[in-house]
């Protein structure tokens, strides 16, 4: 009789390889498993192997980003949903800064690609709403702008959780995302509170920094 796989130990080689990763460790068969109790046969019970691994880190890191995105309240303000969508893409990368740096090696497959589309996907249908009520102008392409949106909360968040940027370097993702938004047809009077809210609602420490600092009469000479 088959034994059944257990989804836990799966889980658990996942994190565990992603955290060698993060410490620099040589990973092989065995020093994936040593000491946990978890026998090399489970690599290939699971992952058929270490490319399989591999890919399923890759895969589990776009699964968790899609679990993030989803768990984004819409609203009526589509730009700032678009924000908020750029925001949990951050904080998950923060939260997950392991996984993280697998998700984009394109060295080893993705065991479902479409996966890493619907993360996407679902920023292109933040700018196709924002089309329709008049906030991006007609020929922009929903696409590009998604695309652009998430370079620049990719960018960002590679500075802070793999260079040398501190986290409340974030909130320059205000300012930028507002540029990018403004020049894509947004009103430059309302743009800046839709974004703030959208990026401050998820990130609520730097967009408070960044707000304090420009508001703050103490700063006035």
């Amino acid at each position: 009789m088959s034994r059944t796989k257990d989804p836990g130990v799966r889980a658990f080689l996942i994190d565990r390889a992603a955290q060698m990763l993060r410490a620099r460790q040589p990973i092989s068969l065995r020093s994936l498993v040593a000491g946990t109790g978890v026998s090399t046969m489970a690599v290939y019970t699971y992952f058929g192997g270490m490319d399989g691994l591999w890919k399923a880190m890759r895969q589990e890191g776009f699964i968790r980003l899609a679990a993030r995105l989803s768990r984004v309240t819409m609203s009526e303000d589509p730009v700032q949903d678009l924000t908020s969508l750029g925001a949990a893409y951050v904080t998950n990368a923060l939260d997950e800064p392991d996984l993280y740096r697998v998700m984009f090696d394109a060295n080893f497959d993705l065991e479902d690609p479409q996966a890493a589309d619907d993360t996407l996907h679902s920023l292109v249908h933040a700018v196709q709403r924002g089309k329709a009520i008049g906030r991006f102008r007609s020929n922009v392409d929903p696409l590009t702008l998604a695309t652009q949106s998430w370079a620049i909360g990719h960018g960002l968040v590679s500075l802070v959780a793999t260079g040398p940027l501190p986290r409340e370097a974030l909130a320059y993702g205000i300012p930028m995302l507002t540029a990018l938004f403004v020049g894509a047809g947004d009103d430059p009077d309302s743009c800046p509170q839709s974004v703030e809210r959208g990026w401050g609602r998820l990130l609520p420490e730097p967009a408070t920094s960044r707000r304090r600092q420009v508001h703050d009469p103490q700063d006035t000479p």
